[in-house]
């Protein structure tokens, strides 16, 4: 009987080199340009077996971030509310998350990101397309506005990210979690709904 060739079939390796592809792929095309199709090429799989492992595009690139939480789910669940008390309900929740365990997968992937250019393009397409997508109908009523301000919240959480639990710089490291809620909150409320003050072009 002839050997059979081409694709490989499902095996103990097939999960991890359909990641493999699909990282390499993504940081290199971006979440909208990259396909199944193409992932699978790489991977030397067929199509159908990435969506036997994966499903979606949208669950490869989740799975490909291995990111403890799905934001898609939970952020909705965040910013509903007053408008008035998003910054607040945004810096408690995102504290919940990191000083939980699984923040030290938020951890490993913070330090990939600022030691490695391959891993910072991975982690601004997760950032872009699963987060601040679902959240910028909810910045301002101004859409022109909305990328800026969900943009300045994000350097607002990552900043604190960084200090707080990569360079654990005291004593932000070890505050208490009302404490940090209380000083960085009013700084994403502005970011969300405050005045952000004119362009250099507008300004008397």
């Amino acid at each position: 009987m002839a050997r059979r060739t081409g694709r490989r079939p499902g095996n103990p390796d097939t999960r991890e080199a359909i990641l493999a592809a699909a990282r390499e792929t993504f940081a290199e095309r971006g979440f909208d340009a990259a396909s199944i199709r193409g992932i699978a090429t790489s991977a030397g799989v067929d199509p159908a077996l990435v969506h036997h492992y994966f499903g979606t595009k949208e669950q490869l690139f989740k799975t490909a971030m291995d990111f403890p939480i799905d934001p898609a789910e939970v952020l909705p669940q965040v910013l509903a509310g007053a408008p008035e008390q998003v910054g607040e309900r945004l810096v408690r929740f995102f504290l919940r998350i990191w000083d939980s365990p699984a923040g030290a997968a938020g951890v490993a992937l913070m330090r990939s990101a600022v030691s490695n250019d391959w891993s910072a393009r991975l982690m601004r397409e997760f950032v872009t397309t699963q987060m601040l997508r679902h959240v910028l109908p909810k910045f301002s009523a101004d859409p022109a506005e909305a990328p800026l301000r969900a943009s300045l919240v994000a350097s607002q959480m990552a900043g604190l990210a960084m200090v707080r639990y990569v360079l654990k710089l005291e004593p932000l490291a070890s505050a208490p979690p009302e404490v940090v809620v209380a000083a960085v909150a009013p700084n994403v409320q502005r970011y969300v709904t405050g005045e952000l003050g004119a362009p250099p072009g507008q300004r008397e």
